[in-house]
């Protein structure tokens, strides 16, 4: 079978927005098809929309998914009850026309988690709600990189009807290209050529953005880190510098008892041959109480780094 035949089945989605490619049923084409894709390339080209300048923006994009073809007699009760199947609610917004008050038939809903929002994104596509099949995307105008709103002809999706359908979604990924790609007009355009060798299948679910690790995590994690060492460090040495204390006391302390113990015995006029005895026992029981001293340190010694241990773990 011909690679062509093997690419009939497979698709794949756009990581990034362009409109000319968004306009392409395989993302392959280099010149736009309709008026309105014009009209996004120049807004793209000129930088006429800013996707985080809307004010009624809130929230964390990563904890929210966008909910499409929404019923107009869909109200934000029953949107929020129709989302809390999947997961805590944080905030929702009914995108309403400016003037009349009515909906425009899509909403934004933030979710306590991104757990939460991945499990809606999965489980709520393509659910009924007030008798209308929705549809569910992530949060795409803050976290696709070159996004363009339907309003000012990008978006992604659409109906046949309409003659913009724009492909690369969810709804409508690309088609595995059937003919050769332009590779060099697609680099000029800027445009990202087709995953040769990485399409999916059309039942294959898109992953939607991970939060990366923020700076301001790491900062503290590194904080902690560096204290926890500086905390070992300080109880190392003062460990250190209370053998050391112990050792040199306790060899001031020999030659004090040993100079008594021999001045004793001379006083009492015992023989050399009895005080060397008496001395052979003096040192066996010096070293027996220096042997349990030491254990004593390091059953203390093992009992601190086990404190640590267990400190570290809960950080």
């Amino acid at each position: 079978m011909s690679s062509s035949g093997n690419n009939i089945n497979s698709v794949f989605y756009a990581e990034s927005y362009h409109p000319i490619q968004a306009g392409s049923i395989d993302g392959t084409d280099i010149l736009p098809h309709d008026n309105a894709v014009y009209r996004s390339l120049l807004c793209s080209n000129a930088s006429l929309y800013d996707p985080l300048g809307d004010p009624k923006l809130i929230g964390d994009p990563y904890h929210t998914i966008f909910v499409g073809r929404l019923s107009h007699l869909t109200t934000e009760h029953s949107l929020h009850k129709a989302m809390s199947k999947h997961g805590r609610v944080k905030n929702l917004r009914l995108v309403r026309h400016i003037v009349t008050g009515a909906s425009r038939g899509y909403a934004f809903v933030e979710f306590e988690t991104e757990r939460e929002m991945r499990r809606a994104y999965q489980d709520a596509h393509h659910s009924i709600v007030d008798d209308a099949e929705i549809i569910v995307d992530y949060n795409r105008q803050q976290l696709m990189p070159g996004w363009i709103p339907r309003r000012l002809g990008g978006g992604l999706g659409g109906k046949k009807e309409s003659g913009q359908l724009r492909f690369g979604g969810r709804e409508r990924p690309f088609r595995a290209p059937l003919r050769p790609i332009p590779y060099e007009d697609l680099e000029k355009l800027g445009i990202p050529p087709p995953p040769e060798g990485r399409y999916m299948s059309r039942f294959q679910v898109p992953s939607p953005p991970r939060k990366k690790r923020r700076s301001v995590e790491k900062e503290e994690y590194s904080y902690k880190r560096s204290s926890t060492d500086r905390e070992e460090f300080s109880e190392r040495s003062s460990s250190r510098e209370r053998n050391e204390h112990t050792s040199t006391a306790g060899g001031q302390k020999q030659d004090s008892n040993k100079r008594r113990f021999l001045d004793e015995e001379r006083r009492h006029g015992k023989s050399s041959i009895e005080r060397e005895e008496h001395l052979h026992k003096w040192r066996s029981t010096d070293r027996e109480e220096r042997s349990h001293s030491r254990s004593s340190r390091e059953t203390e010694e093992c009992s601190s780094k086990h404190r640590r241990h267990h400190s570290r773990s809960n950080h």
